[in-house]
């Protein structure tokens, strides 16, 4: 008895199939990975293929150019770090502002991880906006904006709970952290120590009282 063969589709094999799914995940991780260190002007594909372990050629069959590869890979991190925020400051097992400060704690050990190497993409990203592609600039704007009120949000529950003053602006004040914050981030990595994260969380806590 003739065992019925099952007819072959024509065209590309389904990209899961094709490895097009990992391949393109492992060219984005190793883009977060090289620009949370260096910067994107700096970085070449080369260098991304070589760390992501893609054979050359391989890179412009998943992006069209370096410049979308970069807003896929701001995409991504923006998506981890979001996240990550959620988990930190809406844990209600812990009142606001420790949560504020869980997360302070949290980004200092995982720069140590690193050896004070790594830093923000998003933040190096925005160092170079002289170099970079016009259309960065929104989408970079637009990640700080919502790491922004989600640290709003924390505060006014602090605010809530009675841990920071009632008349305490917590927008401007979720603005400013990430404005100082950012600037520990790079003197962090410049210096190779926790210092300047410390310096900047202690003088943020000390004001919000």
């Amino acid at each position: 008895m003739n065992t019925p063969t099952i007819p072959r589709r024509r065209g590309r094999p389904p990209k899961e199939l094709a490895g097009y799914s990992e391949t393109r995940e492992s060219l984005l991780r190793a883009g977060v990975a090289v620009l949370t260190e260096k910067g994107f002007s700096s970085t070449g594909i080369e260098e991304i293929l070589r760390n992501a372990d893609v054979p050359k050629g391989s890179f412009y069959h998943f992006f069209a150019s370096k410049e979308a590869f970069g807003l896929e890979l701001i995409d991504r991190y923006a998506a981890y770090f979001a996240k990550k925020l959620d988990r930190i400051l809406t844990n209600e097992r812990r009142s606001p502002l420790e949560r504020l400060h869980d997360f302070v704690m949290d980004a200092e050990a995982g720069m140590r991880r690193y050896r004070f190497k790594r830093g923000c993409l998003v933040g190096n990203l925005g160092q170079e906006m002289g170099v970079l592609p016009e259309g960065y600039r929104e989408r970079l704007r637009e990640v700080f904006i919502d790491w922004e009120a989600r640290t709003a949000r924390c505060l006014l529950e602090a605010r809530a709970a009675g841990e920071i003053p009632r008349k305490t602006d917590c927008a401007s004040v979720a603005a400013f952290f990430w404005i100082g914050w950012e600037g520990a981030v790079l003197r962090a990595k410049l210096d190779g120590d926790p210092a300047a994260l410390r310096t900047f969380a202690n003088g943020f806590f000390a004001a919000l009282k």
